[in-house]
């Protein structure tokens, strides 16, 4: 058993990193940025620089490059520079899920937009119309429906974790 300095089996936290990974792999996220954010998440400060997360994972630092850039796209980690150096960390925040079903809730807002052109440029009494006007009515309840459950999020997680 190797431990870490917070005294944790590093075999451990290992398998536990990848697991995750491939559980986000599974539901559609690349392997690489699966892998740093698992990291990230895992690690006590949820920060870590290119160097670290290369050797933790084995990975190159070009690797590391490509998948923090996915990820801060999704807004699931931000950058940071090092104080009183160039080298930049990434960190994942507390309120990383928050953020990026946020960031998500602006894209389905831009979706809704083209669906409701496409409505009008199919017709809306034709078959593709009439799925499309579907789809449109399902983004529209879902936000709502998602604003709501991001209210009630904001009052349990509070009630949770900020006493």
């Amino acid at each position: 058993m190797t431990e870490t300095a917070g005294g944790r089996d590093t075999e451990e936290v290992s398998r536990f990193v990848e697991h995750f990974a491939a559980q986000l792999v599974e539901a559609g996220v690349p392997r690489m940025p699966a892998r740093v954010f698992a990291a990230l998440l895992a690690s006590d400060t949820g920060m870590l620089t290119s160097v670290q997360l290369a050797e933790q994972l084995r990975i190159s630092p070009a690797a590391v490059s490509g998948a923090v850039r996915y990820l801060a796209q999704v807004r699931l980690v931000s950058r940071e520079r090092e104080p009183g150096s160039r080298r930049e960390r990434y960190r994942v925040h507390s309120d990383q899920w928050y953020e990026a079903i946020t960031n998500r809730e602006a894209i389905i807002k831009q979706w809704q937009n083209a669906l409701r052109d496409g409505v009008a440029a199919l017709g809306a009494d034709t078959p593709a119309g009439r799925r499309l006007a579907e789809t449109l009515a399902f983004f529209e309840f879902t936000a709502g429906e998602l604003e709501a459950m991001m209210e009630r999020w904001r009052v349990h997680r509070q009630q949770l974790f900020d006493n």
